[in-house]
């Protein structure tokens, strides 16, 4: 990556178009291969936020590119040492960096870190060396030695001193000895095999107890740094009498192979010197000489047995070999040294370590397949197969890793997501190693999967029927509607509207928000007994997606109409005339009472009943029928004229009910002349636009009803003209022949259907059927009338 950036800024200064896409070429292929790695410097205990590197000049891209991409830094281990700034594009330590403590016991002092780019997904490795400064000094384990020697050892004798620690490395680490001045020893320095320097004394000049029992040197080590750090320690030498056997170790060297955490007490090696004098001169006594203080904690050495114990955690990580010098003295100071070297064996005892390094905690429902949801690495402190490892996901779900490098992997979607079916996803990723006995860790990633706007709204029915009674007011609630959505935030959010049509306006309205339907005006039953408009419902996505629903309104009718009386008619106040011969017997029909109710069901149901009568014994109603029948025969003692109040009602709640009036002559004769019976009545204001609506609603109805009149009339006839002969009465030939004496031969008879006024009268021209005069005296300011035949009386209501 960093190879690639620098050759594009390269080409770019350059401007040869040409050479740059070689460049890009090239630069591809070697990507491809493998990534280049930053290595940088650092000197250690430097300042918090001390400037590392600038990674924007040195991967040639602006700051502006890094914050575009996410760059970021990721340092191996738990702990994240650097810091980088995405407007700067300069990398920085966190906190001060301390060599010894981040790299104790090692020569270089190496960290790594990766630069993680996104958009698309890039990974640059780096690694920063921590340079020593001399910051330590060197440190003897005792500030005193004691040497024990004796008279007699020869000059150019040999005795190791106790090296000294020094925690730096390199030219800041221990580098040489030195020796205050003295007349008996001098002070040789050598170099190990493991590269540390050891002193040792170097008798120059035979001792004598007798002289001088003791002697008292300073031992200075002194490092390489600039300035140069020392450390100082006392070496008492005790001047000893003749000891002529020194202790011999049965080998120079002890090699043992120890598990790592091994218990405490566990018994590693024993040494073993023998010493052939006898007394205090032969008895052996074992301590640790140039030994590592870290290798001092771990083992504990029996001064007596020359037993060697673990005394500490040993870790194969922390370091794989240790190596111990056992010195054994005896009782007149003579000593001889030994190697011991222990080999830790690793044991699987550090489970995978689980480190996430990019998340997308959100990806919407639409995301493609293969889609990098989350990036993550896998370490295993152990070594060989104990530090092989291999991750898999519990469950069944619809993701999958992907190894890329260094340990790294990739969690990919497999397949479409779907957030209605699953809105979270709970990732468990399990890291195991390949050791015998195979330990393991888990992390647990949760996914959110965000919503798109891919479900329309559905109505909970295809068609709402609502019911409404006619002449509520206006924004009457008369229900609701109701679609859900199942996305969910602003996707979710279901609005609704009327679907208008061209011409028509709806009665109703919808809220938008919550789907009631409310009434925009009045209904009126007679008018508009249902209709049906159609309901929008959008989501509020992006676009957004829609559904439609059928409103049904059902009116119901109220008893708001009063009985309307169609027959007998009412015209200019005049009361309907009907005439009833003397003869007729109980239940002869005198007229019909027809009459209707604009409204419907049990509102339109109408009964009748006699309100009021002149000789109420006389006459009775049908209760469902409105016929006018005689309840008993007409005897000589009922007045000529009687008046009948009809009265029509409904059964709403709470009724309505109309009157008819029927004038009723008796008589027992026949004449040319009408009756022309009324009751001037007193005319009646119009009810205004009420009146003129029922009229033209009951138009048609009158139409029907007087075609089936004028059928049944028809149809009446013929049958009377079959039956005449049988039926006819003898008429007079002449005037003289009459007993009333008063109608001419010539005189042309009419049969007369009484429909109440003379405008609704009914006329047939019949000479078979002639009338005859009525006998009755016209009474104060009444017309006289004629009576017709019984048979034209029935006719008339049939026909009525």
């Amino acid at each position: 990556g960093w190879i690639f950036w620098r050759a594009m800024a390269w080409g770019r200064r350059r401007g040869d178009g040409k050479r740059q896409v070689i460049l890009f070429i090239l630069c591809f292929c070697v990507c491809q291969s493998g990534a280049e790695t930053l290595r940088y410097s650092l000197a250690e205990e430097m300042e918090r936020d001390s400037f590392v590197a600038n990674i924007a000049n040195d991967l040639g891209v602006a700051p502006s590119q890094l914050a575009a991409r996410k760059a970021r830094v990721v340092s191996e281990g738990n702990e994240q040492l650097f810091h980088l700034s995405q407007n700067t594009g300069v990398l920085t330590a966190k906190e001060s960096l301390d060599r010894e403590e981040i790299c104790p016991q090692s020569d270089t002092c190496t960290l790594f870190f990766k630069i993680f780019l996104e958009n698309p997904l890039q990974l640059i490795r780096g690694e920063v060396e921590v340079h020593d400064v001399n910051d330590n000094s060197p440190v003897f384990p005792d500030k005193q030695m004691v040497l024990e020697i004796l008279e007699t050892a020869p000059p150019g004798s040999r005795f190791p001193l106790e090296s000294a620690q020094d925690k730096d490395v390199g030219s800041n680490g221990l580098q040489n000895y030195s020796l205050g001045s003295n007349p008996h020893f001098s002070l040789a320095v050598g170099i190990g095999k493991d590269e540390v320097k050891y002193a040792e004394l170097v008798l120059e000049q035979e001792l004598d107890r007798e002289e001088k029992r003791e002697l008292n040197l300073l031992l200075i080590a002194t490092d390489g740094g600039s300035p140069p750090r020392s450390g100082t320690a006392q070496v008492r030498i005790v001047v000893l009498d003749a000891n002529d056997n020194i202790p011999v170790f049965g080998r120079e060297l002890y090699e043992v192979r120890l598990a790592e955490n091994s218990p405490l007490e566990k018994l590693v090696v024993r040494v073993a010197a023998a010493d052939p004098d006898e007394g205090s001169y032969g008895k052996v006594r074992y301590a640790f000489t140039q030994t590592s203080e870290r290798s001092r904690q771990l083992f504990e050495l029996n001064p007596a047995t020359g037993e060697i114990r673990v005394s500490g955690n040993l870790d194969f990580e922390e370091a794989k070999t240790h190596k111990m010098v056992v010195k054994a003295t005896d009782g007149g100071g003579l000593s001889a040294h030994c190697k011991v070297q222990v080999e830790v064996l690793d044991m699987n005892d550090n489970a995978p370590e689980i480190a996430l390094t990019s998340l997308t905690a959100s990806i919407p429902e639409d995301a493609p397949p293969r889609t990098v949801v989350a990036l993550f690495s896998v370490r295993d402190r152990d070594s060989g197969d104990n530090g092989r490892t291999e991750c898999t996901i519990d469950g069944d779900l619809p993701f999958s890793l992907t190894p890329t490098f260094d340990n790294y992997y990739e969690l990919r979607t497999n397949t479409a997501l779907d957030r209605e079916r699953i809105a979270e996803y709970k990732i468990t990723i399990t890291a195991m190693d390949w050791g015998t006995t195979r330990l393991s860790s888990r992390e647990n990633i949760f996914v959110q999967i965000s919503d798109v706007n891919d479900n329309a709204p559905e109505f909970t029915q295809e068609v709402y029927t609502m019911s409404v009674m006619e002449n509520n007011g206006p924004m009457f609630r008369i229900g609701s509607v109701n679609a859900t959505d199942a996305d969910v935030g602003r996707n979710a959010r279901v609005n609704y509207a009327l679907v208008r049509q061209e011409g028509k306006e709806p009665g109703v309205s919808v809220n938008s928000e919550n789907g009631d339907v409310y009434l925009l005006r009045p209904l009126d039953y007679e008018e508009v007994r249902t209709f049906e408009v159609v309901v929008h419902a959008t989501d509020g996505g992006s676009p957004p997606l829609s559904a439609q629903a059928v409103l049904r309104v059902l009116v119901q009718d109220e008893n708001d109409n009063t009985p309307i009386v169609l027959h007998p008619p009412r015209e200019s106040g005049k009361a309907a005339g009907e005439l009833v011969p003397r003869w007729a017997r109980a239940g002869y029909l005198v007229a019909k009472v027809v009459a209707v109710d604009a409204d419907a069901g049990q509102n339109a149901w109408l009964s009748y009943e006699l309100a009021k009568a002149t000789e109420p014994g006389l006459f009775r109603v049908g209760l469902h029928s409105g016929e006018v029948h005689t309840a008993r025969a007409v005897v000589e003692r009922d007045a000529p004229r009687q008046s009948l109040v009809v009265l029509v009602r409904d059964r709403g709640q709470p009724p309505r009910s109309a009157t008819a009036t029927l004038s009723i002559a008796l008589v027992d004769g026949f004449s040319e002349a009408h009756l022309r019976v009324s009751e001037e009545a007193p005319a009646t204001e119009p009810d205004g636009p009420l009146t003129l609506y029922l009229i033209a609603s009951l138009a048609c109805v009158s139409v029907l009803f007087l075609a089936t009149a004028v059928a049944a009339v028809v149809v009446k006839v013929r049958r009377a003209r079959q039956s005449e002969t049988e039926t006819l009465p003898t008429f007079p030939k002449s005037a003289t022949e009459s007993n009333a004496g008063s109608l001419p031969r010539s005189y042309v008879y009419d049969v007369c259907f009484t429909a109440g006024t003379v405008n609704s009268e009914f006329r047939f021209l019949r000479p078979l059927f002639p009338c005859f005069p009525a006998g009755l005296p016209p009474g104060p300011g009444e017309q006289r009338s004629s009576v017709c035949s019984q048979e034209a009386v029935n006719l008339g209501e049939e026909g009525g």
